[in-house]
């Protein structure tokens, strides 16, 4: 018994001085491991004496379960020491003031739209809105596109799919903001049916719109503005002022010039496209495409509900990515899609 008495109190004091867990489980194997001390004990009771074998075994299991508890005692105490560590290392001070949340501000395509509706607004433009999926009388048909038109292709136009999958021909995501122009006219004329003479139109349409196309310079969603002034005097030099006004505004500088091409769309006739030149800074004297404008065709003053013997009006779409990528010096249309905040962050 003595002997089992210095082996409890020798292997309580190894285990005391384990400083970690693996030298802890060292120790631990010196006394309970398939070569230990106990484990002997253990193994040699078959060579005792029948009469001495019953007290001898239950005195070393004594002593086992006095240095598994001292064993289980350490490991706690090492696991506890080992948390004390981690939580003193991660401890927070909840005296610091908290770091907030950075306050968000407006995409640069957006700001470039609030502009434009602020500058039109101060001429007498009224804004208008309309829905995103249309129907294809309104996005074609009412604005004088022929049937085979290559707009109207599902290469380049997004239809959408109705009930069993089957893409519907007269859905689809607009391709243009010009259908909401013809609900404007329809409403404008409903409103106003009362009257002989119907007061002028004017209205600009800006929003999202969607086409087949994706690559660095395109990108299948994208915005649009388009304008519309319709009234019984109004002529292509009102177009040519309006544009030129707006372009300047716009990129606040008098030193633009601003020319008109002579071009086609089939919704206007004449038809132009519109170029600035810039005269200073790193675009100096290089023609740039902006928008395409025109007087408004005959046959889309008709499905508006306008007389075209008594009513003319013209018609111009721009694109705010465009605008914005100009004004603000912005080289990939595809940074104004990323919402990388490195590139947004500078937009406050």
């Amino acid at each position: 018994m003595d002997n089992l008495d210095q082996l409890v109190a020798s292997a309580m004091a190894d285990f005391a001085t384990a400083s970690e867990p693996a030298k802890l489980e060292d120790a631990k194997a010196r006394y309970l491991g398939k070569d230990g001390s106990l484990t002997a004990l253990l193994k040699g009771l078959g060579k005792l004496p029948a009469e001495d074998r019953k007290a001898a075994g239950a005195a070393i299991n004594v002593a086992k379960e006095q240095v598994e508890s001292a064993l289980s005692a350490r490991r706690e105490a090492l696991r506890n020491a080992q948390l004390e560590v981690q939580l003193a290392a991660e401890a927070l001070d909840v005296t610091l003031p908290g770091r907030g949340r950075g306050r968000g501000t407006l995409h640069p395509v957006m700001r470039s739209l609030d502009r434009i509706e602020q500058l039109f607004r101060s001429i007498g433009f009224d804004v208008a809105d309309g829905p995103e999926i249309e129907s294809d009388w309104h996005n074609f048909t009412a604005l004088n596109t022929p049937e085979n038109h290559p707009a109207r292709s599902m290469h380049d136009t997004f239809y959408l799919q109705g009930v069993g999958g089957k893409v519907q021909e007269d859905v689809l995501l607009r391709t243009h903001t010009s259908p909401v122009q013809i609900r404007t006219m329809l409403a404008h004329v409903e409103r106003y049916k009362h009257l002989e003479t119907l007061p002028e139109l004017r209205v600009i349409c800006p929003g999202r719109v969607y086409r087949v196309d994706s690559d660095a310079t395109h990108s299948p969603m994208f915005h649009q503005v388009e304008g519309l002034w319709i009234g019984e005097q109004v002529s292509f030099a009102d177009l040519k002022g309006v544009v030129a006004d707006f372009l300047r505004s716009f990129f606040e500088s008098n030193d633009l010039n601003v020319r008109f091409r002579p071009s086609f769309f089939p919704f206007t006739e004449p038809s132009a496209e519109i170029d600035v030149a810039f005269m200073s800074g790193a675009l100096e004297g290089r023609w740039l495409e902006i928008a395409g404008c025109g007087m408004v065709h005959p046959n889309v003053l008709r499905s508006g509900g306008f007389d075209p013997e008594k009513y003319v009006g013209f018609a111009f779409g721009m694109g705010p990515d465009r605008l914005t990528m100009l004004r603000y010096g912005v080289n990939d249309l595809r940074l104004f899609f990323e919402g990388d905040l490195r590139f947004l962050s500078q937009f406050h």
